[in-house]
C-alpha cells in the first residue's frame, strides 16, 4: 500500500480523530467530575412561605373591634321601594376648584359643570340591596356588574356567595341620588336609569327586563 504523502495533514487530523472517539467511548460510564466550588439549591416553600406571613400578620378584630363597628364598613341606608319605578339621572358634576395644567394656565374653572358621561361609558351595571334581597340580586347581576349591600359585612357575604360585594358608600348615594332599595343603575347614552323594584321581589320577577 502506498501512502499519499501530499497529504499528511489530514492523516494526523483523522488519527486525532479516532483516538478522541475511543477515548469518549471509553469513559462513557465513568464518573463525573466537578470543578470549581458548588452550592446546594435551597428556595423557601412558597406556600409555606405564605402562611407564615398569614400567621405573623396582626390580628385586625383584636386591635379595631369586630368590622361591623369599623366605619370603613359602614353601608349607606336605603329605605325599601313602595312601588316599581323607572326614573332618569343626568349626572352632572360641578368643579370644586380650579384645574390648571402643569404651565398654570386654567383648564377650567371653579364651578364649571359637565356631564361625565360625555367623556366615559359605564359597562357594568349597579345592583343595589340590602342583604335579605342578596339571592334577588345574585340572579339578576351580570358577570360584571357590581352588587352594593345596604348593610351587612360584604367581606363575610362575599366569601359565602363566592361573589365580590361591596357596601354602598355615602357619597355614592348622594351622588346618584338613591332613595330606595333595590335598585339597578345602567348607563343609556348620556344619562342613567335607575330601575326601582318593590317588595315582595323574587328570582324571575321585576318590574324592568
Amino acid at each position: 500500500m502506498t501512502v499519499d504523502q501530499s497529504r499528511p495533514h489530514f492523516t494526523r487530523h483523522a488519527l486525532i480523530g479516532a483516538l478522541m472517539l475511543g477515548l469518549s467511548a471509553t469513559r462513557a460510564d465513568a464518573a463525573t467530575s466537578t470543578i470549581g466550588r458548588t452550592w446546594s439549591i435551597a428556595e423557601p416553600d412558597a406556600m409555606a412561605e405564605i402562611e407564615a406571613r398569614v400567621a405573623s400578620a396582626p390580628d385586625m378584630a383584636a386591635q379595631f373591634g369586630p368590622r361591623s363597628s369599623w366605619s370603613a364598613m359602614r353601608a349607606a341606608a336605603l329605605v325599601p321601594a313602595r312601588a316599581n319605578r323607572v326614573r332618569t339621572l343626568v349626572p352632572f358634576y360641578t368643579v370644586e376648584e380650579d384645574i390648571r395644567l402643569p404651565d398654570g394656565r386654567l383648564l377650567y374653572p371653579k364651578g364649571f359643570t359637565f356631564n361625565p358621561l360625555d367623556y366615559v361609558s359605564l359597562p357594568q351595571r349597579l345592583v343595589i340591596v340590602h342583604p335579605r334581597d342578596l339571592g334577588w340580586a345574585l340572579s339578576k347581576a351580570r358577570f360584571t356588574d357590581f352588587i352594593l349591600l345596604t348593610a351587612g359585612d360584604a367581606i363575610d357575604l362575599s366569601e359565602k356567595t363566592g361573589r365580590p360585594l361591596f357596601i354602598l358608600e355615602e357619597r355614592v348615594k348622594e351622588r346618584l341620588g338613591l332613595t330606595v332599595a333595590p335598585v339597578i343603575v345602567a348607563q343609556e347614552g348620556k344619562k342613567l336609569v335607575l330601575t326601582e323594584y318593590a317588595p315582595p321581589i323574587s328570582i324571575g320577577r321585576s318590574a324592568r327586563p
